[in-house]
């Protein structure tokens, strides 16, 4: 055969090879995104929106499901780290309350008073401690998507009005997780006592503990006012940090489009989330409607001036100062230069 009739066989041979497309990844039929809570508070709507906004913008495709209540790990909200590391979870919006002591850094958005608003909050996310802080979720086998907002943590008892520090002596305070907050409390005089959120509500209604700190939409959302929670406190004296957060190895698994796609419905569903974690609060672009529904149930609301948040500043220094170490010298400068360039 000649040359050029070799080449002829061997060209008509290929065009009749039948065609193979490349393969399609194997998804699962149902992607779990744990989250704490549930609707309506923004952390949870956070939560499922993201789901929702994966399901419909796939086609399906990426069927998401929300297990709210942290109930894929039993209530307990400390785990779902662990979980997602042990192939239990796909997803997860995170507190970075709730992981601090398994990521130490995460606990840059509990050192007591570093935030004064919502822009020193903004400036940390949106910049080098948020960058810094994918980077260490990262190492941990989560690829961060987008950071949301549980909102400032503020202060509600059954028993009096707190505007000093003096005023918590001897309240039995719960709070979610986190060695920094038993220092906390303990350094104003308080008892505090670590429960999971599932905990909290009947632990108020039967008296078990006076107080708890957590943002004013939760409050509202969760009723507390009906468990005796009659003294709320604005002092803005931590803001919790969310983030949407998905396995890493389940992230590999998705086509590129489909990681795009996904870190796309993240940040849209963060963005969602920070919205409604400041409606109602009277801070600038809102009104306070949140704070009125507060009155309106009956609750005492007392605003902190800034002498008075100064004061709380000043006898928890010692706690702000011994933690920053754990969480990083380094990182709570970059976070402290961050929020003096926007204040």
């Amino acid at each position: 055969m000649s040359l050029n009739a070799t080449r002829r066989a061997m060209l008509l041979g290929g065009l009749a090879t039948p065609f193979v497309a490349a393969a399609q990844p194997a998804y699962k039929s149902e992607y779990k995104l744990s989250v704490v809570g549930n609707r309506p508070i923004p952390f949870a709507e956070g939560a499922f929106q993201w789901a929702e906004l994966v399901t419909q913008r796939s086609e399906g495709r990426i069927n998401v499901r929300v297990y709210p209540g942290s109930q894929l790990v039993g209530g307990d909200q400390t785990r779902e780290l662990l979980a997602m590391r042990q192939g239990i979870i796909d997803m997860c919006v995170f507190s970075t309350i709730n992981i601090a002591p398994q990521v130490r850094e995460a606990g840059i958005f509990q050192l007591p008073f570093l935030m004064p608003d919502h822009r020193a909050f903004d400036a940390l996310i949106n910049g080098e401690v948020g960058r810094d802080l994918s980077a260490i979720m990262d190492r941990r086998d989560v690829t961060a998507l987008a950071f949301g907002e549980n909102g400032f943590r503020e202060i509600s008892n059954s028993k009096r009005t707190i505007r000093a520090p003096a005023d918590l002596r001897g309240l039995k305070i719960r709070f979610a997780a986190g060695a920094i907050f038993n220092d906390i409390y303990n350094a104003l005089g308080a008892n505090p006592l670590q429960m999971s959120f599932a905990d909290l509500q009947p632990a108020l209604s039967t008296g078990a503990v006076d107080g708890q700190e957590n943002p004013v939409n939760l409050f509202l959302g969760f009723r507390m006012d009906t468990l005796a929670q009659k003294h709320m406190t604005i002092w803005n004296y931590v803001n919790d940090a969310l983030i949407f957060g998905i396995s890493k190895s389940v992230m590999a698994s998705f086509t590129p489009q489909d990681r795009e796609l996904m870190r796309e419905c993240a940040v849209e569903a963060a963005r969602r989330n920070i919205a409604l974690a400041r409606q109602g609060l009277g801070i600038p672009g809102t009104d306070d409607s949140a704070l009125q529904e507060l009155r309106r149930r009956g609750v005492e609301v007392t605003v902190l001036s800034a002498d008075e948040k100064r004061a709380f500043a000043q006898a928890l220094r010692p706690v702000f100062d011994r933690w920053s170490q754990t969480v990083g010298a380094e990182l709570t400068r970059k976070a402290e230069a961050a929020i003096r360039a926007v204040s």
